[in-house]
């Protein structure tokens, strides 16, 4: 991993390339970034940067974070990411990372918090089929039906997919295109879709498998 950035995301649109064929893009407000702190190998046994991310007041941040700032003399900052680059020498504490760090065509996997659709059914939660809704099924076509096995072992086993809480949970989309890069706005506009709501937190990172 070379390069990295913390945003925000806009919202998904489309654009048209030389052709007029049409490209869904998802656009992030990308930075500007300010790099809070740099681990070393000497001191905490690996290398890393932590960017800060959205303008606060100091009034809204706890004193551990607001000292935390002040020891790097930069300006507070909502989000704190830590990212591990293969070459941490290219950043200072104070550098600004800006969306100018990316180019048109990169690849980049982006993370962010998938949106959170509460508690859910297996149908809903991982694909399950429903029953028939006729001939004696009864109101159960979204049940779920037998789960365990009979006398022996007499219990479900574990890992059983069942009905639970669905989404909000960190998730990474690979391998994605850098459409259009506007500079002047800090805008970032990467092919297809990334996880989580309109306004979400997200992290973009060079591909690991490209």
């Amino acid at each position: 991993m070379k390069k990295c950035i913390v945003g925000k995301k806009i919202g998904m649109t489309q654009l048209f390339d030389e052709n007029g064929h049409v490209i869904p893009v998802t656009v992030v407000e990308a930075g500007p970034c300010v790099v809070a702190q740099k681990k070393t190998a000497e001191n905490d046994g690996y290398e890393s940067v932590q960017l800060g991310f959205g303008e606060i007041s100091d009034k809204h941040i706890n004193k551990p974070n607001k000292g935390h700032f002040a020891k790097a003399d930069v300006a507070v900052k909502k989000y704190l990411r830590e990212f591990r680059l293969d070459d941490c020498s290219a950043l200072s504490v104070g550098d600004i990372v800006k969306a100018e760090t990316f180019a048109v065509g990169d690849k980049v996997d982006v993370c962010g918090k998938s949106k959170g659709h509460g508690y859910s059914g297996t149908i809903k939660r991982y694909g399950f089929s429903r029953m028939r809704m006729s001939h004696g099924t009864g109101p159960n076509a979204r049940h779920i039906g037998s789960m365990g096995n009979c006398s022996d072992p007499g219990r479900v086993p574990k890992g059983k997919k069942l009905p639970g809480h669905y989404g909000c949970v960190r998730s990474t989309v690979q391998n994605l295109e850098v459409v259009k890069i506007d500079n002047e706005n800090n805008l970032i506009a990467v092919k297809g879709a990334i996880p989580g709501p309109k306004g979400g937190i997200v992290t973009i990172i060079d591909s690991v498998k490209a």
